[in-house]
C-alpha cells in the first residue's frame, strides 16, 4: 500500500512538472502574428541573426536561452492629412486620404520590421507609418501640377504607392491600399479648375446630348423610314394580293359570263333555227299575199296603163301628124305671103290676144276712140303698157304692124 502511494505521489509530481513545462515553454503562433524566439543565433544566407521565426504553427522555447516575442500582423488604418503641400507651380494643396498598412509577414521585409519595430506599440508603428507616408505624399505633390493631382487621383495614388513602397519596405511595412479622399487649396485654384472643368463637362455633356439627340432623331427617322417601307411593302403586298384575287374573280366571272352568254346564244340560236321553218312559211305566205294584193293589181294596172299609153300615143301621133301637116301648110302659106308673112301671122294671133285682154275690161259703149298720152292713167294706160311689154319681150310692134296693114290695103287697089 505504501508503495502504491509513493508511486502515485511520484506520478502526480511528474505530471505537474510536465504541465508547468508546457505552459511556460510551448508557444502556439496565431495566423495573424509572428513568433520571434530571440537569443539563439543562426545563419541567414551570409548574415547571422540572433533569433528564429515561427509563423502559423507552434514551437517550444528553449529555456534559459530564448525569449519568446510576438509581432502583430493585422491591418492598421492610417488617416493622412497634408496641408500647405506645395505642388508643381507653387500652389499649396491640402490632401486627405486613408492608407491600409500592416507589418510585413514575408521575408526579407519581416527582418526589417523585427529590427526596427519589434517591441513598439501599434500607435508608435502607426505614427511612424503616417509620418513616412505624409513625407512621401509631399514629395509626390511637388512633382505634379494641381491639374494632374485633381484630374487623375488614381494615377496620383499609384505614384504615391511607388514613392512610398521603398521607404516602407525599409521599415518592414507593407502598404496594402491608399485612397485619396479630398484635394483642396486655400487660394481656390482647384475651384477655378473645377468650374472650368465643369463648364467643359457641361459643354461636352451638351454636345454629347445634342449628338445623342441627333443620333436618336436620325435613328428615329431611319426607323420610321424602315417602318414606312415595310408598311408600303405590306400595303403593296395586300394590294397585289387583292388585285390577284380580283383578277381571279374576274377570270372566274368571265368564264361564267362567257358560259352564260354562250348558253344564251346557243339557246337563241336553237330558237332562231326552230323559227326558220316558220319564218320561211311566213315568207311564202307573205309572198303569195303580195302577189295577190300588190303584184297582180300592179301588173293589171301596168297593162291598163300601157294600153292607155298606147292609145294616147296614137292620138298624140295623129295630132302630131295633123299639126305637122298644118305647120307645113302654114309654112307654105308663109312662103307664099312673102315679107308680110310674119306680120300677118302676128295679126292672126293678135286677135286672140286682144280677145283675152278685152275680156278683162268691163263692157262699155264706145262712141269715140281718143288717143291719150301714155302718162295718163286708166285702161288705155294699161293697154299701152301691154303693147309696150309685147314689143320689149317678143319684138312685136303692134302699131307698126297696124300701119303696115293699112298702107298695104291702100296700095292693093292701085296695084290691081
Amino acid at each position: 500500500m505504501e508503495g502504491l502511494i509513493l508511486l502515485l505521489v511520484i506520478f502526480g509530481g511528474g505530471s505537474g512538472v510536465i504541465s508547468l513545462i508546457i505552459r511556460n515553454l510551448y508557444y502556439i503562433c496565431q495566423p495573424n502574428e509572428v513568433l520571434i524566439f530571440a537569443g539563439a543565433q543562426q545563419r541567414l544566407g551570409q548574415k547571422t541573426i540572433g533569433y528564429r521565426l515561427v509563423k502559423g504553427g507552434s514551437s517550444i522555447r528553449k529555456p534559459l536561452v530564448e525569449k519568446a516575442l510576438r509581432m502583430d500582423l493585422t491591418n492598421m488604418i492610417i488617416e493622412l492629412k497634408v496641408t500647405n503641400a506645395y505642388s508643381k507651380g507653387g500652389i499649396p494643396l491640402q490632401v486627405d486620404g486613408v492608407a491600409n498598412i500592416k507589418v510585413a509577414g514575408e521575408e526579407p521585409a519581416i527582418h526589417n520590421a523585427i529590427e526596427r519595430l519589434l517591441g513598439k506599440s501599434r500607435k508608435e508603428i502607426e505614427k511612424i507609418a503616417k509620418e513616412t507616408l505624409e513625407g512621401n505624399l509631399r514629395g509626390v505633390l511637388a512633382s505634379l501640377t494641381p491639374e494632374q493631382v485633381n484630374e487623375d487621383k488614381i494615377a496620383f495614388a499609384k505614384s504615391l504607392l511607388d514613392e512610398a513602397e521603398e521607404d516602407l519596405e525599409k521599415l518592414g511595412l507593407v502598404l496594402d491600399t491608399l485612397q485619396i479622399q479630398n484635394i483642396s487649396d486655400n487660394v481656390r485654384y482647384l475651384d477655378s479648375i473645377g468650374r472650368k472643368q465643369q463648364a467643359q463637362l457641361q459643354r461636352d455633356a451638351r454636345i454629347a446630348e445634342a449628338k445623342a439627340q441627333a443620333a436618336s432623331a436620325i435613328q428615329t427617322a431611319e426607323n420610321e423610314k424602315i417602318t414606312s417601307v415595310r408598311r408600303i411593302e405590306r400595303d403593296t403586298g395586300i394590294a397585289e394580293a387583292e388585285a390577284e384575287r380580283r383578277i381571279q374573280d374576274a377570270l372566274t366571272k368571265r368564264g361564267a359570263v362567257v358560259a352564260e352568254v354562250e348558253a344564251e346564244i346557243a339557246s337563241e340560236l336553237v330558237r332562231i333555227q326552230s323559227e326558220i321553218p316558220v319564218q320561211q312559211e311566213r315568207i311564202k305566205q307573205v309572198t303569195e299575199q303580195l302577189k295577190a294584193d300588190v303584184i297582180a293589181p300592179a301588173e293589171a294596172n301596168c297593162k291598163r296603163a300601157l294600153a292607155e299609153a298606147k292609145g294616147d300615143a296614137a292620138q298624140i301621133v295623129e295630132d302630131g301628124k295633123a299639126q305637122a301637116e298644118g305647120t307645113k301648110q302654114l309654112a307654105e302659106s308663109w312662103r307664099a305671103a312673102g315679107a308680110n308673112a310674119r306680120d300677118i301671122f302676128l295679126l292672126q294671133k293678135l286677135e286672140m290676144l286682144l280677145k283675152t285682154l278685152s275680156a278683162t275690161v268691163p263692157d262699155v259703149d264706145i262712141q269715140n276712140v281718143t288717143m291719150i298720152d301714155s302718162q295718163t292713167g286708166g285702161t288705155a294706160k294699161q293697154a299701152i303698157a301691154i303693147i309696150e311689154q309685147l314689143k320689149q319681150t317678143t319684138g312685136l310692134d303692134i302699131a307698126s304692124a297696124v300701119n303696115n296693114l293699112a298702107s298695104s290695103s291702100q296700095r292693093l287697089p292701085e296695084g290691081k
